[in-house]
């Protein structure tokens, strides 16, 4: 039977009460009236009140809980808005062949996948990750079906590299896949080919690749549900409260819905469905735009998001760019659709109220996204979707007060904005004067536009601390060289950036992103204040204590709630993730 308190009445006296109450923190709010709070008291998920306990004395009944939080610092949870937890982690439990190596060799590589083939013997599939370009430069080597078939041609081989915008296929691979000289280069992406014959060379770039995992046989529901269940409690163990997972099918609404339904997920997740066989097939594509996605709406879980590929990425050279790449008379990579396309479609999603995510990472692919959005803004009136840009890679400087016209959000990930020899090395393909705009948060926040970031995981790191530390220094956070890469933005706005502008961006400013009474109780309590010592080595190390989730902890690193009615779903430590937290 139900218990008898279901059923108070809404005038009831307990309703005056807070459920709890937590004081004696540095409650940094990002609320302009009151930048910072001692104390919160909750109900009913929402906070009932933020400032001073002496305030509070009358919100405290007979059970209310009353926490103290021992001057930790708090803030807002943190949004994420552009990431693949499947595509990460969906290898560890489909067994698939990880090469273990941030940046392996083609000798350390050749290694890797003799080893897995030898430990599954058959003749099925050898699919993995990584590969990178550039120590097949070093080596003298090019990467392709010739060099993976003298390692193995006898079973089909196909390897995604860092950046997952190209795969690298063998022989066997392609045949399966019915692919030869005669195969059309699909919309969204193309094959690399032998000069003088039109034989692919075994390199698929950007949504090509689709073809290829179309023959291949697809992820078990188990898998996705694992990956994404293990997905949510790192980012939970790390302060995220809401994020953005980009590319996703009808099997993979189907996982994030399972653990949605178990109370399992512990964030609130804006889910992009992916509007072309980019990665992988997505069958159900049109009955999903038309009103499916809604099946799988709840408090945690929108698919109200559609994820175009306008361009692809700098290591093969596809970002589409508005002048040749370096090095080139003419070449300026290539738009995976017509601006005609992109402008149809544009502005019949923003009719339909579905938010477009697009992939543009060179300056002439968010320049075509920004008039599509230009010309929905003037058929379609504003419809209050705010549409976009992924990556943002490099943008036109003439282009920054845009995104301000036009509300459209620009996101810039991966967060890779410091330099590394992988970030270095691939970034460095768009030439010095490029890299001096790249990833531009300053310039689209001194514009007056709303930045947010994506850490773009697995193309870069999960963790949202180092992403947020580099935007502040934009320096290697493990060394004391004083290189950087792009213009650093103050630590103040690259909090707002990380929550309050990460909730305008999901259209969900005036329920979360800062602390402020009537809003969810959303926010995370850390080890340490951010504001107490410079960011560099400082703020990547940061630990969290307690992440709550509409007024409950969801995740609790050291069990303080785990004696009471508020005990987290995730506890003690994060679970390990590698290149992460090993």
């Amino acid at each position: 039977m139900t218990a008898p308190d279901r059923f108070r009445s809404s005038n009831s006296p307990t309703e005056r009460f807070a459920e709890l109450l937590l004081h004696n923190g540095r409650f940094y709010t990002l609320d302009p009236a009151q930048p910072w709070a001692e104390a919160v008291a909750i109900r009913d998920g929402r906070l009932l009140a933020v400032g001073r306990r002496e305030d509070m004395e009358h919100l405290i009944g007979p059970d209310t809980l009353v926490r103290d939080l021992e001057g930790a610092f708090c803030m807002p949870g943190l949004h994420d808005m552009h990431t693949h937890p499947d595509l990460a982690l969906n290898p560890r439990y489909a067994d698939d062949l990880d090469v273990g190596i941030e940046d392996p060799t083609p000798e350390q590589l050749a290694k890797a996948i003799l080893d897995y083939a030898a430990s599954h013997p058959g003749d099925g599939w050898v699919y993995g990750q990584y590969w990178v370009r550039y120590t097949f430069r070093e080596a003298g080597l090019k990467p392709g079906r010739e060099w993976l078939d003298s390692i193995l041609p006898d079973r089909p081989v196909a390897l995604l590299d860092r950046m997952w915008g190209t795969m690298m296929v063998n022989s066997r691979a392609l045949e399966l896949a019915g692919i030869d000289a005669s195969t059309a280069d699909p919309r969204n992406g193309y094959l690399e080919r032998d000069e003088l014959t039109g034989e692919p060379n075994g390199l698929m770039i950007d949504g090509a690749y689709a073809l290829i995992h179309a023959a291949m046989p697809p992820t078990p529901a188990k898998v996705l549900r694992q990956s994404y269940r293990e997905g949510v409690h790192f980012q939970s163990s790390r302060g995220v409260t809401a994020a953005k997972y980009l590319h996703v099918c009808e099997n993979r609404l189907d996982a994030l819905k399972y653990l949605d339904d178990a109370g399992q997920l512990t964030l609130r997740v804006e889910a992009a469905i992916s509007w072309q066989d980019d990665i992988f097939p997505v069958r159900r594509r049109w009955e999903l735009l038309s009103g499916e996605r809604h099946y799988y709406r709840s408090a945690r879980l929108s698919a109200n998001a559609v994820k175009f590929h306008f361009d692809g990425t700098v290591e093969p050279r596809s970002s589409f760019l508005i002048t040749p790449w370096p090095g080139e008379d003419a070449w300026r990579g290539k738009l995976n659709l017509t601006p005609e396309h992109i402008t149809d479609m544009v502005v019949d999603m923003d009719s339909r109220g579905i938010r477009v995510i697009a992939h543009c990472t060179g300056d002439a692919a968010s320049d075509v996204f920004l008039d599509a959005v230009a010309e929905a803004r003037r058929r379609n009136g504003f419809s209050g979707v705010r549409h976009q840009c992924a990556h943002s890679t490099i943008l036109h400087p003439g282009n920054l007060k845009r995104f301000r016209e036009l509300e459209v959000i620009a996101e810039f990930s991966p967060a890779a904005w410091y330099p590394t020899p992988f970030a270095s090395g691939a970034r460095s393909g768009y030439g010095t004067d490029r890299l001096k705009r790249i990833y531009d948060f300053k310039g689209v926040l001194a514009a007056g536009g709303i930045a947010v970031f994506g850490t773009d995981w697995p193309v870069a790191s999960i963790d949202p601390w180092l992403a947020l530390e580099t935007l502040v220094t934009r320096q290697n956070p493990w060394n004391d060289d004083p290189a950087c890469f792009g213009e650093p933005i103050s630590l103040e706005q690259a909090i707002r950036v990380a929550t309050l502008n990460g909730a305008y961006a999901m259209g969900l400013e005036k329920l979360t992103g800062s602390l402020e009474a009537g809003k969810s109780a959303d926010f995370i309590v850390l080890d340490r204040n951010l504001f107490e010592q410079p960011a560099r080595n400082f703020i990547h190390r940061t630990e969290v204590q307690l992440t709550f989730v509409e007024g409950r902890p969801v995740y609790d690193r050291l069990g303080q709630f785990s004696d009471t009615a508020l005990a987290a779903v995730w506890q003690g430590e994060p679970p390990r993730i590698e290149g992460v937290n090993a």
